[in-house]
C-alpha cells in the first residue's frame, strides 16, 4: 500500500479524501496528521454588520456571524467551496477566481458597488486590502481566525515512518513550511504542491518527485493523488511480484 499523509484541517482534510473515491482509495493508506489548527477569534459583529466582503477561506465564513437579514450583503470569494460555504451561510455569494490575483484582477476590472472588508486567517498571501485600495476600491481587513501549528504524535510519525512511498498534497506555503520543518521522512516523497507558492519551501527537500497543480484548484489536485496513486501502485505491485 502507499500512504497518503494528509496535513490540511481535519474536515478539510476528510472532505478531500472522500472526493478520490473508492477506486483511488483502494491502493492508499491514508494517515490523517493536521499541521495546522484553525481557531476562531472573538470579533466585534459590528464590524461585519452591514458590509460585502471578501472570503479567501471557506475556513473564515465557518467563524463569522450569518449576514444582516435586513440588507442583502454580498461576499466576493475564491474558489467554488468557498463561494459555496459563503451562499449556504446566507451571503449574496460569487466566485471571483481561483486564486488572490484572481480575485484582485476581477475586482478592479469589475468594481464593487461599495467598499469591502477581507475576513481572513491570521497569515495568508496576496495582499488583497491594500491592492484593492491601491486600486481605488476601499479595504479594510478582519482578522477572524488563528492558524496554529501543529506536529505529529508518535503514533502519527510511526505511521509515516512504516510507508515505502508517501503522497503529500499540500495546499498552503504556511503546511508546507511546517511540513518541511518537520522532516526527516524515511518514505519516498511524492510532493503535489497547490501553487508555486507551496511549492518554494519544498524545493531543497530530499523527495521523489515534486509537481504542481496546472490551476489552484480541489479537483486538479485531486486527479493528481488520483494519478500517483495508480502510479506508485503499479510500481509497488511489480516490485512485490519479482
Amino acid at each position: 500500500m502507499v500512504g497518503l499523509l494528509m496535513t490540511r484541517p481535519k474536515a478539510a482534510g476528510e472532505r478531500f479524501v472522500a472526493s478520490l473515491g473508492a477506486a483511488c482509495l483502494k491502493h492508499l493508506t491514508v494517515i490523517s496528521a493536521p499541521l495546522i489548527q484553525p481557531e476562531p477569534l472573538a470579533i466585534e459583529t459590528d464590524v461585519i454588520h452591514g458590509s460585502d466582503v471578501i472570503f479567501t477561506s471557506a475556513q473564515a465564513v465557518e467563524f463569522v456571524p450569518s449576514p444582516s437579514k435586513t440588507k442583502a450583503q454580498r461576499a466576493y470569494c475564491v474558489g467554488e467551496h468557498t463561494t459555496d460555504r459563503a451562499q449556504a451561510s446566507g451571503w449574496l455569494a460569487e466566485c471571483r477566481g481561483q486564486d488572490a490575483d484572481a480575485l484582485v484582477a476581477s475586482l478592479i476590472q469589475t468594481p464593487p458597488p461599495s467598499g469591502l472588508l477581507h475576513l481572513r486567517g491570521r497569515f495568508g498571501r496576496g495582499d488583497i486590502a491594500n491592492r484593492l485600495t491601491a486600486a481605488g476600491i476601499a479595504t479594510r481587513e478582519c482578522i477572524v481566525y488563528e492558524q496554529r501549528l501543529q506536529g505529529y504524535d508518535h503514533v502519527k510519525r510511526a505511521e509515516i515512518d512504516a510507508q515505502r512511498s508517501l503522497i503529500v498534497p499540500l495546499f498552503s506555503p504556511r503546511t508546507a513550511e511546517q511540513f518541511v520543518n518537520l522532516a526527516p521522512y524515511s518514505a519516498d516523497l511524492h510532493l503535489l504542491a497547490f501553487s508555486n507558492a507551496v511549492a518554494e519551501p519544498l524545493m531543497g527537500m530530499k523527495a521523489a518527485d515534486l509537481k504542481i497543480c496546472t490551476a489552484p484548484t480541489a479537483p486538479v489536485m485531486r486527479d493528481m493523488v488520483r494519478d500517483a496513486a495508480l502510479c506508485l501502485a503499479r510500481v509497488e505491485g511489480g516490485a512485490e511480484a519479482q
